[in-house]
């Protein structure tokens, strides 16, 4: 399947460009939690929405984390941006990382949001139950939520999360995107990149968390950051706004190395 140019909206006239790339659960509207908030000088964000998602819920494709680095890259041409930053949370941040892989001349600085890594994420049988028959039934989505944000969200909250992710989704791409964001790996394809790669985990998240962070991707990336939201769970977008904001855009403002627990 060829790329098509993904639906988006741009935020702020910045010089430094970024594109970011929402999860599984979501669309662009994932990130409107932030939006008030960036720095719309400094930078210019494209949100985008990827195939079977929003505006592209309608699109065919293979609903693979490399289809949307392909996607992604043609939006950049699209756009006229030579280089430029990439954002993803969680599934979107898998995307990112293939962005990096497959053009990592045109990536100016990676961000992982609670990132999946780009080994995949092999889940247990009784996890892979839950998930892959999440597509369906959607308190199934709702506990996949109440468990990655710490168990401590309102109830309202989860319930507008999950009226949300299936409002948004198209159910054959979010099976399919599971496949693919789980299952497919490839690490040696960015082990060694001396792009600046910043990952944000939130600590209330048992699944994504710090520890295999430093795992992966800060075994991976040879200029990484990590940094680790003390209130945050899976959703810090949702949960820590601000916190998030500061984190991701002191990163991307950065012109040497460095950041907390740089590696």
């Amino acid at each position: 399947m060829t790329s098509f140019v993904l639906p988006h909206a741009l935020h702020g006239t910045g010089a430094h460009k970024v594109i970011a790339v929402h999860g599984w659960f979501s669309d662009r509207s994932a990130f409107d939690p932030v939006l008030p908030d960036l720095d719309r000088e400094a930078f210019q964000y494209a949100l985008v929405d990827l195939r079977g998602y929003g505006e592209a819920k309608g699109a065919d494709g293979a609903f693979t984390t490399g289809e949307g680095a392909g996607d992604v890259l043609a939006l950049a041409d699209r756009l006229g941006w030579e280089r430029f930053s990439v954002v993803g949370h969680s599934m979107g941040a898998s995307v990112a990382q293939r962005v990096l892989a497959a053009a990592p001349q045109r990536v100016r600085r990676l961000v992982g949001i609670s990132p999946v890594p780009a080994s995949g994420l092999p889940l247990p049988p009784e996890q892979w139950e839950l998930f892959s028959t999440a597509v369906h039934v959607p308190r199934n989505r709702r506990a996949i939520i109440d468990l990655t944000s710490g168990g401590r969200r309102p109830d309202a909250w989860l319930d507008r999360m999950v009226r949300h992710s299936v409002a948004c989704s198209a159910p054959a791409a979010f099976r399919a995107w599971l496949d693919s964001w789980s299952g497919e790996g490839f690490a040696a394809q960015v082990e060694g990149s001396a792009v600046p790669a910043l990952a944000v985990t939130g600590a209330l998240d048992p699944a994504l968390t710090a520890e295999l962070t430093r795992q992966t991707w800060m075994r991976w990336y040879a200029n990484s950051a990590l940094i680790e939201l003390a209130s945050a769970g899976h959703y810090a977008m949702d949960e820590t706004p601000l916190e998030l904001i500061r984190a991701v855009e002191d990163f991307l403002r950065a012109d040497g190395d460095g950041g907390p627990e740089a590696g």
